[in-house]
């Protein structure tokens, strides 16, 4: 796999330097606006992000966030497909290529790319900070509406992040299935809400109808075992907050956690985590909780304590949303 640093500190220093002639005020009302549009309803055919001002704003306020959850669900793929790599990327829905650039920080090499979306002036900010990016530099930016008329080219992997929220129902089945259609590998991210749970929940429905296998996050292709309304399945990615975002949120803090959910398919035999920790861990004295789906399907607990050696050194190490046991035995 890639190293994931130099991609993301290449997008923060593109995105600062974006923000060099923009006023910290107007960047700061434009984030303001824009937000409020998006928790709306707002029509697919008429793109929220209107001009450079709306885009440079909007993506030094969510391209961090969106390439650090895209990068977390696409790592977790990865892990359960070993030795794979996609020989072309499809980014529906990508507005500024951050899912692009998250591809590149979890696989090396270069690949053909193409980003479709319905914001011109997305598409045209989003080639501008690709140059910075020598593994995105040859790749197809497109106008397309994304909707129920939509026709999608064969690809390897196809991503989907934050997109399904602004579309209406017809609409996002329509995108679902043309992707299973299209692609060998499907990847979406949406907000880490309940609703934006049950998008992604819908979503990997129609991709287990439609013939895929459920690498990630889930340990098994069989039905969540979530009781729906009662809970929702939801992980968390850690994002430096740059100056734009104290000015919007307030805080003094260097950083905040973008809460994501997350379902990552395939029409080939994957091998996912024999279970996902799903919460937190909770860390005692002598132990560790640990909170898991597991392949049954279900949901359960697990204690690990200083009897387990190797293993409780893993646990206490162990984050939101890893696979358990490791990938990987601790040495």
């Amino acid at each position: 796999m890639n190293d994931p640093v130099a991609p993301a500190e290449a997008l923060r220093r593109s995105l600062a330097g974006l923000l060099d002639g923009l006023p910290p005020r107007q960047a700061a009302q434009a984030v303001d606006r824009l937000i409020a549009n998006y928790r709306g309803a707002t029509p697919t055919d008429a793109p929220i992000l209107r001009d450079r001002a709306d885009v440079v704003a909007y993506a030094a306020y969510r391209m961090p966030a969106t390439f650090e959850a895209a990068h977390s669900a696409l790592e977790a793929f990865a892990d359960a497909v070993p030795g794979w790599t996609p020989g072309s990327h499809t980014d529906l829905g990508g507005g500024t290529g951050a899912a692009t650039w998250a591809v590149t920080a979890t696989w090396d090499g270069t690949r053909p790319v193409t980003v479709l979306d319905w914001a011109e002036p997305a598409l045209a900010l989003g080639k501008q900070i690709a140059a910075a990016n020598p593994a995105l530099q040859q790749a197809s930016w497109r106008r397309a509406r994304i909707g129920a008329a939509l026709t999608l080219d064969a690809t390897d992997l196809l991503t989907v992040s934050y997109v399904l929220n602004e579309l209406t129902e017809p609409d996002r089945t329509a995108l679902v299935d043309a992707a299973a259609a299209a692609a060998q590998a499907v990847v979406i991210v949406e907000a880490g809400t309940p609703a934006g749970y049950a998008r992604v929940i819908e979503a990997r429905d129609r991709l287990i109808a439609a013939g895929f296998h459920i690498a990630a996050p889930c340990p098994h292709s069989a039905g969540c075992p979530i009781v729906p309304g009662a809970d929702w399945c939801h992980f968390a990615a850690r994002v430096s907050r740059s100056s734009l975002h104290r000015q919007v949120k307030g805080g003094s803090l260097p950083y905040e956690d973008e809460k994501f959910s997350y379902v990552a398919a395939a029409r080939f035999p994957v091998a996912p985590a024999p279970h996902r920790v799903v919460r937190k861990p909770q860390i005692r004295k002598g132990q560790v909780l640990l909170d898991l789906c597991e392949t049954e399907p279900s949901l359960g607990r697990t204690t690990v304590t200083k009897r387990h050696g190797d293993l409780y050194k893993a646990a206490r190490n162990a984050d939101w949303g890893d696979p358990w046991p490791p990938y990987t035995s601790p040495s």
